[in-house]
């Protein structure tokens, strides 16, 4: 037995690939081909109902490129992107990173899907908090990238034990179902969780277990008193009903007996739809699933240029736009203009470039930020666009 997933070493050295690459990559040096080229990343059709998506997964592509004969172009990680817009342009000879095609399209597809999914979702919640909590959709290896994923998107929480050790992101949480069963109690339970952790983690006490939500928020409330930060209604699909007239029901009971302090966390397959319909009488939201198996961000990479006889020369398949594009903004919003990138013609002063350079020949020639600096970049960009539509 094992754990089937690919070492950090086998995903550098190209040997996490296509077998067409392999044969591809062969085939060049047998005929001792070096065709210099430029490919692009980009996404042709954005999936139903999505305006814009968010560029992510950019800082492991970089380091993955990093070292190998190219050069990188990129929008910075965090950049929300339309379709038919160049996201990544690696320039370099074919036969030096044909093999990286599928971890890179791998990265930058799971982490921009992942990363949009969390912003659509925090921008239906606006000031309400979200919080991440999809780990056991995915397989355990992958965690700290899904958690990193979520954050830049702008979720404000993780909910991920490592994600401490490999992103310095305090997790966040409240309690499992198995907690009071095990106790055979809610009040034991929410009492020994008031012993034993530490009192700087708020008391969000889980009461949905054995009785009515609102009966176990009441007598959580009184139990733990001041103390009691805020209650989680988990509460499945087969005993919902209205979990609108649910909330409203706990929140009208915590306020009459005088625990108006106290805040409503939501969780339990919330999704778009479910952030609309309870964002002005919850507190928070506990978002996993959704968020961590999205609709899929379909980047493809394709060659669009080919460097002969000294000059570039614009050249791609059919169905694809032949030619390496830079992307003008004029913010605040999304007021794009897209061009060659070495002949960009007359742009208006005010429109910016977005694609920058980030490695030349091998060598890291930009700084990159860090998390919380991507998480701020991608929060300011979604309070200048409009609410997404619902899926």
């Amino acid at each position: 037995m094992r754990f089937y997933i690919a070492s950090e070493e086998d995903i550098l050295k190209g040997v996490v690939t296509d077998i067409y690459f392999v044969r591809t990559k062969r085939i060049l040096e047998a005929k001792g081909l070096q065709k210099k080229v430029r490919v692009e990343f980009h996404v042709a059709k954005l999936p139903k109902g999505y305006d814009w998506a968010v560029f992510a997964g950019l800082e492991e592509a970089l380091y993955l490129l990093r070292g190998k004969p190219v050069t990188v172009y990129a929008m910075p990680e965090g950049t929300l992107f339309k379709a038919n817009e160049p996201l990544m342009i690696i320039e370099g000879n074919l036969v030096d990173f044909i093999l990286y095609e599928t971890a890179l399209l791998g990265i930058l597809r799971h982490y921009s899907s992942i990363a949009t999914k969390a912003a659509r979702i925090k921008k239906l919640a606006g000031e309400k908090k979200v919080l991440f909590f999809g780990l056991r959709a995915l397989h355990p290896a992958i965690a700290p990238a899904v958690d990193r994923a979520a954050y830049i998107g702008g979720v404000d929480a993780v909910s991920g034990y490592t994600s401490e050790k490999y992103l310095g992101l305090k997790p966040q949480g409240t309690m499992p179902h198995a907690l009071i069963i095990a106790f055979g109690s809610q009040i034991e339970a929410w009492r020994a969780f008031d012993e034993v952790i530490e009192p700087d983690v708020p008391r969000i006490m889980l009461v949905d277990t054995f009785y009515d939500e609102r009966i176990e928020a009441l007598m959580a409330a009184q139990l733990l008193g001041d103390k009691l930060y805020g209650v989680r209604l988990d509460t499945p699909s087969s005993r919902r009903g209205s979990m609108r007239q649910i909330v409203e029901e706990v929140r009208w009971t915590l306020d009459i007996h005088g625990y108006k302090h106290v805040k409503i966390v939501v969780s339990g397959g919330i999704d778009e739809k479910e952030v609309i319909e309870l964002r002005d009488i919850v507190d928070a939201f506990g978002v996993g699933t959704s968020i961590a198996m999205p609709p899929s961000i379909d980047i493809s990479a394709d060659i669009v240029e080919v460097y002969e006889n000294g000059a570039w020369k614009p050249i791609t398949k059919r169905g694809k736009m032949p030619g390496a594009k830079q992307v003008y903004r004029k913010r605040p919003g999304l007021n794009d203009v897209v061009t060659l990138l070495d002949r960009p013609g007359e742009v208006p002063s005010d429109y910016k470039p977005l694609l920058k350079k980030y490695i030349e020949n091998g060598e890291l020639v930009e700084k990159l930020p860090s998390i919380e600096e991507i998480r701020s970049y991608v929060l300011e960009q979604l309070a200048e666009v409009l609410e997404p539509k619902p899926l």
